[in-house]
């Protein structure tokens, strides 16, 4: 692996008491790469989320960003490397605006700690309309409670889009879209690859990994078992390494 990869995993391993969840797992992801990480239940994909988010420690091994040796501590260490975790149930606050939950812990403030209001409105109508593009939201006032499932999706992807995030972690974003949501999310993909950010797509639809991912990494039993690029395998392929392994 080289060290002009954006992400890397070196030789992770993870336990929670007598449990082992992660074996020395390695895998990259880089600039610009939409990585398709696959794996029936229990495979150990989402200890590798939350370890990636800064929510778990490795009990072995490390991370790198850029080349560079990192240590999460937590969320906001992630964060601040350019990591943006967007789960199947996003973390939106139903009860607030748009808005709010884009700016939610980040939020504009003039010099004596007042919220810049219409400053923050104005950004998130921006983003709604050029960056993002979500259909049937015309307010960013609009609040979250009210949206759909693919809109709640859109909305935690445009507070990413906005802030700058170099890597998207979407766990399981699809599970509970309708089929035009869906499309909509995996359109959403391709174009943030197109302005170079990178994104790994944690999924049980091989389909759809199969549509927007450059490379696939698939666990079984907390290891890799297959790592390989889209153009030298086929969906048949990968269904029997999920299923058989």
């Amino acid at each position: 692996m080289s060290n002009t990869n954006l992400l890397e995993l070196h030789n992770i391993s993870k336990s929670f008491g007598a449990l082992t969840a992660l074996r020395n797992l390695s895998f990259h992801i880089g600039e610009g790469e939409v990585v398709g990480l696959l794996g029936d239940n229990g495979a150990g994909k989402s200890t590798t989320v939350n370890l990636i988010s800064g929510i778990h420690k490795p009990t072995d091994g490390y991370l790198s960003i850029d080349g560079k040796k990192t240590t999460f501590t937590c969320r906001s260490d992630s964060a601040d490397a350019g990591i943006e975790t967007i789960y199947q149930h996003t973390a939106l606050v139903d009860s607030l605006s748009i808005t709010r939950n884009i700016f939610m812990g980040r939020e504009l403030t003039d010099r004596f700690g007042f919220l810049r209001q219409r400053e923050m409105r104005d950004i998130a109508m921006d983003v709604l309309q050029n960056a993002v593009h979500i259909s049937g939201i015309d307010s960013p006032d609009t609040l979250v409670g009210n949206l759909s499932g693919g809109q709640k999706q859109a909305v935690a992807i445009a507070r990413a889009v906005y802030f700058k995030k170099r890597v998207l972690l979407l766990d399981e974003p699809t599970s509970a879209l309708s089929v035009r949501e869906t499309e909509a999310l995996l359109n959403q993909v391709l174009k943030l690859k197109a302005e170079n950010v990178s994104s790994v797509l944690v999924t049980h639809n091989i389909y759809h990994a199969y549509q927007v991912c450059d490379r696939f990494v698939i666990m079984s039993h907390g290891t890799k078992v297959f790592d390989v690029d889209k153009a030298d395998t086929t969906i048949n392929q990968l269904t029997e390494y999920v299923v058989l392994t």
